[in-house]
């Protein structure tokens, strides 16, 4: 028996469009995986540097970004806003958003105050919470924005007490009519007493790397799974006895 390779352009082109898409969301993954992993060492890095203390000038968010701060100042008590659909190892529940007024100057900056549990059974119900009054100093990580999930239905307006998927600084800026620096703070502890009922477990930026490499590696599979099918078909086509 003599084995033959017979070539047809139809299969010849569905593998190549396997192939090519397997590798191309091969790297994407992996692209994903590098970026949460330097994203998790500029937090490293950035925790153990000295914090950075917010007053009245505008800090470059790049400049910010996973740095630890330390602001001083009152939360805006009365402008709240619920992050929904936002997982912890406790369930699923909201991302408290408030205001902060940097004492001493005009100006905010959007502090994640931390995670509440969500009622879910009644989804307008929000659960309790304390807010300090008056002057206190908070510290917390840096971030770009709260973090984005799918947006379910119309986007509702931003105002206070609203229940929303996702928020930015400049929205919430444009909404409140306040000056925010250009990132928001991700608060890593009670400020003072008052401040009770959240939790500040916030998700590592590395987290999920593992994951993406695990989806890389099945798209790598799945471009050599199609140019291996081709050519073991190929054969089998080109069989002669």
């Amino acid at each position: 028996m003599v084995m033959a390779f017979r070539f047809k352009w139809v299969p010849f082109a569905a593998t190549v469009l396997l192939v090519a898409l397997g590798v191309s969301l091969g790297q994407w993954q992996d692209r994903r995986a590098a970026e949460k992993s330097a994203a998790e060492a500029r937090l490293q890095a950035g925790l153990a540097g000295e914090p950075l203390v917010l007053g009245a000038a505008t800090v470059p968010a790049a400049e910010a970004e996973f740095r630890r701060v330390r602001v001083t100042g009152e939360f805006v008590a009365d402008w709240p806003l619920y992050l929904d659909n936002r997982p912890s190892a406790r369930g699923v529940g909201f991302y408290l958003l408030m205001p902060f007024h940097i004492a001493g100057t005009d100006r905010h900056v959007l502090v994640a105050r931390g995670w509440l549990p969500r009622n879910m059974a009644v989804r307008e119900q929000l659960p309790l919470y304390g807010t300090p009054s008056g002057t206190v100093t908070l510290e917390g990580v840096a971030r770009l924005n709260p973090g984005h999930v799918m947006q379910l239905g119309t986007a509702p307006p931003l105002k206070p007490g609203a229940i929303v998927q996702n928020a930015s600084v400049d929205g919430v800026a444009a909404a409140a009519g306040l000056r925010l620096q250009p990132f928001i703070i991700e608060q890593s502890a009670p400020a003072g007493a008052q401040d009770s009922g959240l939790s500040h477990d916030w998700p590592a930026p590395a987290s999920g790397v593992d994951k993406h490499r695990g989806y890389a590696f099945q798209w790598y599979a799945l471009a050599a799974m199609a140019a291996l099918f081709f050519v073991v078909t190929g054969f089998r086509r080109g069989k002669q006895n």
